[in-house]
């Protein structure tokens, strides 16, 4: 259902912008993946903050009734990613970020919200 893609890709975004994230892109996949609708890539200032937005992110979307797919590299912290099924985040530290460009390749002919 469109309008529940919608509110999961709202709610994630909200909460990003509450704990701060930095840099954040979202960039609507549908036409080219078909893992997912929307990849989101941020950025944390450390690894105990990219943790803490991953963990606020995951406590809010399970209130709200969706599911968690998968996390990764979450104890590393420098390159986190959250499957929500119609969302998959990457939060990433900013050395992480700049040396994989993911945003850059996924961004090609896309647009950003």
């Amino acid at each position: 259902c469109q309008a529940m893609k919608m509110e999961i890709l709202d709610l994630t975004l909200n909460v990003l912008d509450d704990m701060k994230a930095l840099d954040i892109k979202s960039i609507n996949v549908s036409g080219h993946s078909s893992l997912t609708d929307h990849m989101i890539f941020t950025t944390g200032t450390s690894s105990r903050h990219a943790r803490s937005v991953i963990d606020k992110v995951s406590e809010k979307a399970k209130k709200e009734g969706y599911t968690i797919l998968g996390i990764e590299g979450y104890e590393s912290g420098q390159w986190i990613l959250i499957d929500l099924g119609v969302i998959i985040l990457h939060v990433m530290l900013d050395e992480v970020r700049l040396f994989y460009k993911l945003d850059d390749l996924w961004s090609v002919g896309n647009s950003f919200k």
